[in-house]
Parts: C-alpha cells; structure tokens; sequence
C-alpha cells in the first residue's frame, strides 16, 4: 500500500483511500442492487397472485372449512380438547399454506417463464428470497383471517402481540422450506403431491415449537416463559433460511 507525507502535520496518510471508498461505494450499491431484485421478485408475484386470486381463495376456503369440520368433530367442553387447540390451529395452517406455496414456482412454467428468470442476470438467492417473501406475505394474509374464524369456532383467544411472533416465525419456517421444495418439485408431474410429501416431514421441529408455543398461549403462560421453543423456532428459521438461500443455485439449475 502507498503511503505518502502528510506536509502539515508530518504524519502519514494511505493513497489507497480513494480506492478503500470506492470499493465500499462499490459494495454499497451491490446490497442495495440486491434488495431491489429481492423487492422486484416479490412485488411481481404478489401482483401476479393477487390479479388472479386463485392460491389465496383456494387456500383461505380450505382453512374455514377444515375449522368447521374441526369444531363439529372435537368436544370443545372437555378440558383435554382444549391442550390440543394449538395442534389443531397449525394444522389448518401447515395443510392451507400447501396451496399457496405450490404455486410459487408453477406459475412460470407457461410460455417459459421459468427459464427466462433463471437466465437472467439475478442472483439465485435474490430470486428465492423474492419469492420466499410474496409466500410469506400471502401465507400471513390466510392465517390473519383464519385466526378470528377460530376464536369464534373454537372460543379461544390469544395475546395478539404474543400470537403474532409465533405466527411471523412459525410462517417463515413453511415458507423456506415450502418455497425451496416447490422449486425442487415444479418440473415433476405429481408435484401437488410431492410437495407435501417433502415439506411436512422437513417442518416437524418448526411445527411443533409453534403448537406447543400456541398451546401454552392458550393456558396463558408467555412465549417469554417459553424460551426452549423460541429458540428452536428462531434457530430452525435461522438454518434453513441460510441453507437454502446456499443451496438453492443448485436447485434452480441443477
């Protein structure tokens, strides 16, 4: 590295620090030029989701009616019944959020779609976090409305504030593994099957954190009180997030 006399004070000063600036500059655009990508990705399938309404409608349907057939099935008198509402509320959760999640990467099969993202100049981190994030928003959407349906179905309440951190990291936790496999699945024919075939066993530790957690809500103990489940819910979010945003180059292009 260059370094010359500073004349007025005697020290010395770098004459690479114009070069310094620029590659942070440099660096600086390159995140912000991510984000953007990450933002254009989401922001396309949100549109293209909400133009036609199809995964959202089908998913939210499913929800009301697996509550209603739930509600007339389970005793909601008996004591015990009501430990296991957790289970039954991320069931409906983990079973509706199939729907939408197995179109993330179907509808960009007609007319090549598919093959023009994956050739474009994005990075295949941008384009998964893209649409991890258009699942994550429409997934939250079916489970915000869903929610009141069950307290009026079921006569159970949650701390809102408290409800919604284990719905924001029970959610992500299906949307990144459930956004990785429905690229993994979006050439097979069967994929509507194969999906949740490779999801839900993936899921067991993130779902079973979000129904105890959901449970001990219910009885009214804290998700503060709870912090074996938290941290294995954030841990699990944590891993697989940056799993498949390493791996998921390899997903798309084989």
């Amino acid at each position: 590295m260059a370094v010359a006399k500073n004349p007025g004070t005697g020290g010395t000063f770098s004459a690479d620090l114009p070069a310094l600036a620029s590659k942070e500059a440099a660096l600086g655009r390159h995140r912000s030029s991510f984000a953007r990508l990450v933002f254009v990705i989401m922001a396309k399938d949100l549109r293209a989701e909400l133009r036609t309404k199809e995964a959202v409608n089908a998913s939210l349907a499913f929800a009301v009616v697996i509550l209603i057939l739930f509600n007339f099935a389970f005793d909601l008198d008996d004591p015990a019944t009501r430990t296991i509402v957790g289970g039954l509320l991320w069931l409906v959760f983990a079973f509706a959020g199939t729907l939408v999640l197995n179109r993330s990467f179907a509808r960009e099969l007609p007319n090549d779609c598919l093959d023009a993202l994956v050739a474009a100049p994005i990075s295949g981190a941008a384009l998964f976090l893209g649409k991890a994030l258009a699942n994550y928003v429409l997934v939250l959407a079916v489970e915000l409305v869903s929610l009141p349906v069950f307290g009026i179905f079921y006569n159970v309440w949650f701390p809102f504030g408290q409800m919604l951190v284990v719905l924001a990291l029970g959610t992500w936790g299906i949307t990144v593994i459930g956004t990785v496999f429905s690229a993994l699945t979006v050439n097979i024919r069967l994929r509507e099957v194969m999906l949740p075939m490779l999801t839900y066993p993936m899921l067991v530790p993130a779902l079973m954190a979000a129904m105890v957690m959901t449970a001990e809500l219910a009885a009214g103990t804290a998700i503060w009180n709870q912090q074996t489940w938290l941290k294995l819910l954030v841990g699990f979010d944590v891993l697989y997030t940056a799993a498949a945003v390493a791996l998921v180059e390899t997903v798309l292009v084989g």
